[in-house]
Order: structure tokens, then C-alpha cells, then sequence
């Protein structure tokens, strides 16, 4: 069934947060190297995307809970598997792999879901991280010229990423977590290049973030030239996700959902953090918060973002049931 058909009849529903369930699991070095990298050099903890080649086990297991809370879409767990990200751990030539084997990974077990509740189709979307480096801003306030990569070099890693996304079995993409739009262009560039030189298409999901109270992402932008600013690409969706929580993530959706011509989705943090980085936001809290974009006809997908688990997705699921979809004209689903 064509994601675009079900989302003009329901609201459809995100995972939360990958990183949040991960560090439930409370690993150690050695969970992240597995056998194949006892030997690295270089320090590999925190490395959550190395995980889909080390304990593949694990990310089956927190994609089953989300999927068992009622998601319809789950993300892979790549949000850093790019080169330029890679690179941290010097592991800069598994890009490819990470992409593959964590698409992999999700897809067999949505099909697992999928099998069981034919009714109810669950999609994998490939996940495309905004990268540690910024295309817009300087890294030096000394030398506000000075860029730390170009934008051929952000089009050549997310084309690399995107292929490992796309031979993995991924649905859908998702560039996410956009704080420069520039980074977002060079993505899209190379998805739009990966099409053409393979002949396959997938609906793209495109979702950004708003840095703080000023309305506005970290390159400056408002939601509206942000919509503006994309929409050459045809996309399946365009949102939010990250930084704020549902409440503050609200009045940027309100323009997202008068502007925009695609469907609209928003994963928002479960609050705001503490002052440890932990998020306190109950299910119950979360959902009555998401609730008021349902309410106000302002979303198509709706999910969590960090802090976010399967308890919180299960109680927005239960809520996103009672709702229709927002209607837009909706020119290139």
C-alpha cells in the first residue's frame, strides 16, 4: 500500500528516539566493538550506529517495541552514518555498510509487523542526520569566511549514505533534524542524483529544527523561507523534529501547516531537558501536548524525538487514533 494513499486517510505514526532506548541498555566498550573491531585504535563507545553491525539484536529490539506501541514508521539507525560523522571514530569507509545493514535490520523486522497486520502497512524510513559540520555558518568567529566542508563534499557523503539506505530495503527517506538548510540542499542534490542514476524513486520526508525561542533554525532561518527554501524538491512531508517540546514546537507548525503544499509532520522532544540532560516529560504530558495539533487539523505524522520511548509513542498513537489527518492540497504526493 503507497504511503501517500493511507496518509490521506489517517494520522500516521513516527518512532521515538533511537539514542534515548539505546542508553537503557547501559553498554560498554566492548558492545560497541563486538569481535570485528576488538582491535580499532581509537575509542568507539557512543557510537549508536556502529551497533546495527555489533548488536543487531539490540536495534531489532527497540525497533519491535516502537513498532509493538503502534508506530507506522520507523527510522533506521544511521542519524550519523555518514562519512563526515564517521569520521569521529575513524571508521569514515563503513558509511556504506552502516546504511545497509541498519536499513536492513528495519525493514525485516517492519515486514515482520507487516506480515502479522496486513491492515496496517509499517514503513522504514532511512534516516540522514544533518552531519557535525555546517555548510553555512563558520566553525572560527575569528575567520566568519572559513567553511569546514563545502557543499560537493556534503552531496558526495549523503549520495553514499543514501545508496546504503536505498539497497537496504528503505520505504521512504528522511532528512532530518535540518539546522542549515544548506545541508539539507546538499542531501536532497545527491537523493535527487541517487534517482536519476538508478531509475528508483522513494517518497522523500524532510524535517527540520528550531533551535530555541527565536522561531528560528541555526543558520537563521524562519519555518517559512525553510519551506520556501525547499520547495523545489517534491516531498512526501516537511516538519519539525528535535529541540523543543510539543508545546514550544507548536506556533512554527501552525506555519507549516497553512503554507506548505505536501503532508506535515513533527516529532518533538518529550519537553525540555533538565538540568542533568534528561527529559522528565511523562506519556500522558507529551500526548495532551500533541493532542493540540490534532485538534487544530495541523499534522499528517506525528512521533517523539529525544526522551521520547515506546510508552510516550503508545500513548500518541492512542491519541492520533481519535483524529483526522490534516487536509492539504497536496501537489506532489
Amino acid at each position: 500500500m503507497k504511503i501517500e494513499d493511507v496518509l490521506k486517510n489517517r494520522i500516521l505514526v513516527l518512532d521515538g528516539a533511537m539514542g534515548t532506548m539505546i542508553q537503557r541498555y547501559t553498554l560498554e566498550e566492548k558492545d560497541f566493538r563486538g569481535e570485528r573491531f576488538k582491535e580499532h585504535p581509537h575509542p568507539l563507545k557512543g557510537n549508536n550506529d556502529l551497533l546495527s553491525i555489533t548488536r543487531p539484536d539490540i536495534i531489532k529490539e527497540i525497533h519491535r517495541q516502537y513498532l509493538a506501541a503502534g508506530s507506522d514508521i520507523i527510522e533506521t539507525n544511521t542519524f550519523s552514518s555518514t562519512r563526515v560523522a564517521q569520521a569521529d571514530y575513524h571508521l569514515e569507509s563503513l558509511a556504506y555498510e552502516l546504511n545497509y545493514e541498519s536499513a536492513k535490520i528495519a525493514k525485516e523486522v517492519a515486514d515482520e509487523f507487516t506480515s502479522k497486520e496486513p491492515h496496517k502497512p509499517r514503513y522504514v524510513a532511512g534516516a540522514l542526520g544533518p552531519t557535525n559540520k555546517t555548510a553555512s555558518i563558520s566553525p572560527h568567529v575569528n575567520d566568519p569566511g572559513y567553511r569546514a566542508i563545502t557543499f560537493d563534499q556534503l552531496a558526495e557523503t549523503y549520495y553514499e549514505q543514501a545508496r546504503g539506505l536505498v539497497d537496504g530495503g528503505a520505504d521512504l527517506l528522511l532528512v532530518e533534524t535540518i539546522f542549515d538548510t544548506l545541508n539539507a540542499k546538499a542531501a536532497l542534490f545527491a537523493i535527487q542524483q541517487l534517482f536519476e542514476d538508478t531509475g528508483k524513486q522513494l517518497p522523500i520526508m524532510v524535517s527540520g529544527t528550531i533551535t530555541d525561542a527565536s522561531g528560528r533554525t541555526l543558520s537563521g532561518q524562519t519555518t517559512e523561507a525553510f519551506l520556501v527554501s525547499l520547495s523545489h524538491v517534491p516531498m512526501l512531508s516537511i516538519g519539525l523534529n528535535c529541540a523543543l517540546g510539543a508545546s514550544q514546537l507548536r506556533p512554527y507548525l501552525q506555519v507549516l501547516a497553512k503554507e506548505a503544499d505536501c503532508f506535515v509532520s513533527a516529532y518533538p522532544n518529550a519537553g525540555l531537558p533538565n538540568a542533568f540532560g534528561h527529559y522528565d516529560q511523562t506519556p500522558d504530558e507529551m500526548a495532551a501536548q500533541v493532542e493540540e495539533y490534532l485538534k487544530e487539523g495541523l499534522v499528517n505524522i506525528v512521533g517523539g524525538c529525544c526522551g521520547s520511548t515506546p510508552d510516550h509513542i503508545k500513548k500518541i498513537a492512542e491519541v492520533a487514533a481519535k483524529y483526522k489527518p490534516r487536509v492539504a492540497e497536496v501537489a506532489h504526493a
